[in-house]
């Protein structure tokens, strides 16, 4: 009895759930990056290309019902993972190609594809697994090692791909390497959820499943999350709230990469690696914990403006590195741990928004066309950021950052929320 307790806890299923969901999301939208900085594109290629790969998480939500409808989202996980981890070794595969721009490109859509299907069946089943109070309080949990998993990626990877670099003489070859390791991480979560994951009694498939019924059921699916109160509003937040991030995101590693003479930091592959692998993870883990324990005991409405702030006011950090080019190795960690940690905080508070607009009949479509918005929200910005940098340099443009955050600022007070909502219920003493 105890062992099938242990099983079933959410301790044993949420961090490597949600660290699967965070590995093929950075690999296209931020690894890929660097890979292909490596190869000599541009910043503009890179932002061009990474943004447009993004939207297949925008349109999620156009499939999303038939996730919904069509076998249980325990299914969808397991067979995702399978399909992410073969197209990961095929990456690897295709590197040392002539052809390789066009071939990783493509397996890299294939891959957003089998991501986002994944991310709507471990959204859903964590909806359904948990009621809202183990929800709010494990939102801190997932997203730390959904974040863990952006790190992993752009950090230890990295450094390890700076090594191959340097050992082998040949940037492709060790690129490759680094996919055929990320792909034995992937096949080993699949044989990890395959057994691990709780056979929840909530996670059910319809069983009338007639092309009728799933085109009738697709149809009020996506009407009844645009008859929500404050739809309108809540899609203006989902689109605004992390813009100065969508901005920084493709180029915050690039800046590190590149040269002194045109703005850069002038870093080695494995020293940015090193600068978001260790520093940066335990920031960004202690901000996402501390976010969802901060919730849990004031809830979201409490603390939506601060969060907003703390998601914004660090990137001031880039300003300073820009502006001033710091050599010293100790002072940039210090620079990305303060940003990292208040991103950790600051998005607790956007994802937990995501569950409780959801909330309701059709909940886990709804939240998969909750998360399409948020894809939205970082693909367009991030199709341009690339050329918008190469235009304004790197000083002007992080300046120009800091003005985008007032976007999301403005937005906070049309939110009509709940007070209740995301505080956790705890009987106890309080001292007068």
């Amino acid at each position: 009895m105890n062992k099938l307790k242990k099983k079933h806890s959410p301790w044993v299923w949420i961090p490597t759930l949600y660290f699967a969901e965070g590995i093929p999301y950075v690999v296209v939208m931020s690894v890929a990056g660097i890979m292909y900085k490596r190869f000599g594109l541009s910043n503009t290629q890179i932002g061009l290309f990474t943004g447009i790969i993004g939207f297949v998480w925008v349109f999620k939500g156009i499939w999303s019902p038939f996730v919904d409808l069509l076998k249980t989202k325990r299914w969808w996980i397991v067979v995702t993972e399978l399909f992410l981890g073969a197209g990961l070794a095929g990456v690897a595969l295709l590197i040392p190609a002539p052809f390789y721009l066009q071939a990783t490109l493509a397996m890299f859509i294939l891959l957003a594809f089998g991501s986002a299907t994944h991310d709507i069946a471990a959204d859903g089943f964590y909806m359904l697994e948990l009621n809202s109070n183990q929800q709010s309080f494990y939102v801190g949990i997932r997203n730390t090692f959904y974040r863990f998993a952006n790190v992993l990626g752009k950090g230890l990877l990295i450094m390890f791909a700076g090594m191959l670099e340097k050992v082998t003489g040949k940037i492709h070859f060790a690129w490759s390497i680094i996919f055929f390791v990320l792909a034995g991480i992937f096949l080993l979560l699949f044989v990890y959820h395959r057994f691990i994951l709780p056979m929840s009694i909530f996670d059910k498939h319809a069983t009338n499943s007639s092309a009728k019924n799933i085109l009738a059921e697709f149809r009020q699916t996506f009407i009844s999350f645009f008859q929500k109160k404050q739809v309108w509003i809540a899609i203006t937040f989902m689109l605004l709230y992390r813009f100065g991030e969508a901005l920084l995101a493709n180029i915050s590693s690039l800046f590190m990469l590149d040269p002194r003479k045109i703005g850069g930091l002038g870093l080695e592959t494995e020293e940015v690696g090193f600068v978001y692998g260790t520093v940066g993870v335990i920031a960004l883990i202690l901000g996402g914990i501390v976010g969802g324990i901060a919730i849990s005991y004031k809830g979201l409405k409490y603390w939506l403006l601060p969060m907003a702030l703390c998601i914004t006011l660090p990137h001031l950090v880039y300003v300073y590195l820009a502006y001033f080019q710091p050599t010293n190795f100790l002072l940039i960690n210090i620079s990305v741990a303060f940003e990292q940690f208040g991103y950790g905080f600051g998005f607790t508070a956007y994802m937990l928004y995501l569950i409780y607009f959801s909330d309701g009949q059709h909940k886990t479509a709804h939240y998969a066309i909750c998360t399409a918005f948020m894809a939205l929200s970082m693909s367009l910005p991030g199709m341009i950021s690339g050329w918008l940098q190469e235009k304004m340099g790197y000083e002007h443009f992080f300046v120009f950052i800091m003005f985008c955050s007032l976007t999301t600022w403005l937005i906070i007070p049309f939110l009509k929320i709940d007070k209740k909502f995301g505080k956790k219920k705890i009987n106890f003493i309080q001292s007068k």
